[in-house]
């Protein structure tokens, strides 16, 4: 089903007496959600876009190449540098913006500018009983109550089916420039990403490509703004960092479109987890995996605190060390390629999470209709 309007999709909800599954373009297919499929891309367009104001109006199935396309043209751009998920999981189609923000996708300049979530500005959202939501608007805002913005952001389409988003953009910078070193482990690499995040010198990009992700191993530390502003900054970085070496123009972007995308694992056999622990974590978690015989390679973003996991696709797929390992740091473990029988995509909540979580739906989703089985 392909609602074209809000109130097409309001009526279908409210009339539905089965489970649905909500997608986009069904370019992220993770997990498996029950139900007849309810798609998004019926819905499309640009409703409003105020370079001025850096705000962006748009509906929840709109391309999101669509979306860049029309801020380019006004030399902007969505900050928080979207990952594409299409080569990584094989699929096809057209990632949508609705499907950027059910998920909360967000790329390696969230170490600088934050999430798709730090930039969401306001929703509207049909809920599960057919109930048009709107929370926010063209501007930050306090909200009373639940912050449905924020909710809304990586709730994988439980909470409401989104249908029109509003967005705080930014401008594209004049220059942008990688220093870049081979070679380094990966307590060496975190360590000179944390010297560089920790300098006055405004990084917006901090990745570490373990050896034999692509190649030898490869550090980056990226800074972008005005030209002026990059030379003095890129000659203090090399400072810092004596060792790293220039990179600039095409070839930077291209450099962090393979950590975005986690080109590296695309062609290759095995599955795919994502991590999140704290920076300083992310070589602790490898050195323990490897310790208990958890053959892997790894790409750590966010200057360490963000672990992309290649692991064999057999048994459990590392499940078991893997979660035990991140509940230890405190962190949380998605299993984004690969379908072992028996292990949940997602983290399995803490009981107050969880009893929140059920709180949520039964407010947002009584019924229990929208992609039920996904989250818990």
């Amino acid at each position: 089903m392909r609602p074209a309007t809000e109130g097409e999709l309001a009526e279908l909800v409210a009339g539905a007496n089965a489970p649905l599954r909500i997608v986009g373009g069904g370019t992220r297919m993770i997990g498996e959600a029950e139900g007849e499929v309810v798609s998004s891309t019926g819905m499309t367009g640009v409703t409003l876009h105020e370079p001025g104001a850096l705000t962006l109006v748009v509906k929840a199935g709109t391309p999101v190449r669509e979306v860049a396309e029309v801020l380019k043209g006004e030399g902007q751009r969505l900050a928080f540098e979207p990952m594409d998920h299409r080569r990584l999981l094989g699929t096809e189609g057209e990632p949508t913006i609705g499907g950027v923000v059910a998920a909360n996708v967000s790329g390696p300049r969230r170490v600088q500018a934050g999430a798709c979530r730090d930039f969401l500005l306001g929703v509207r959202f049909v809920d599960g009983t057919g109930q048009v939501v709107k929370n926010g608007g063209r501007v930050m805002k306090n909200v009373t109550g639940y912050d449905l913005v924020k909710l809304m952001a990586g709730s994988h389409g439980t909470l409401g089916i989104l249908t029109e988003l509003s967005f705080k953009v930014l401008a594209i910078p004049e220059a942008e420039v990688t220093l870049v070193a081979h070679g380094l482990d990966a307590e060496a690499g975190v360590k000179a990403l944390s010297d560089a995040l920790g300098s006055p010198f405004d990084v917006s990009g901090a990745a570490h490509l373990g050896d034999g992700t692509a190649g030898a191993a490869r550090t980056q530390v990226r800074i972008e703004g005005l030209e002026s502003s990059v030379t003095y900054r890129k000659g203090r970085l090399a400072e810092l960092l004596p060792g790293f070496e220039a990179v600039e123009g095409a070839e930077s972007a291209a450099l962090w479109d393979e950590v975005r995308d986690v080109l590296p694992f695309a062609g290759a056999e095995g599955a795919v987890w994502r991590v999140s622990v704290k920076p300083s974590d992310g070589p602790r978690l490898c050195r323990a995996l490897e310790a208990e015989g958890v053959a892997h390679k790894a790409m750590l973003d966010w200057g360490g605190g963000l672990v992309w996991l290649l692991v064999e696709s057999g048994g459990d797929a590392g499940a078991f060390q893997i979660r035990a390992q991140v509940a230890r740091l405190g962190g949380h473990a998605t299993l984004v390629r690969g379908r072992p029988e028996g292990v949940p995509v997602f983290q399995p909540e803490t009981p107050a999470l969880a009893a929140l979580a059920r709180g949520l739906r039964q407010r947002y989703d009584p019924r229990g209709i929208l992609n039920p089985g996904l989250m818990g």
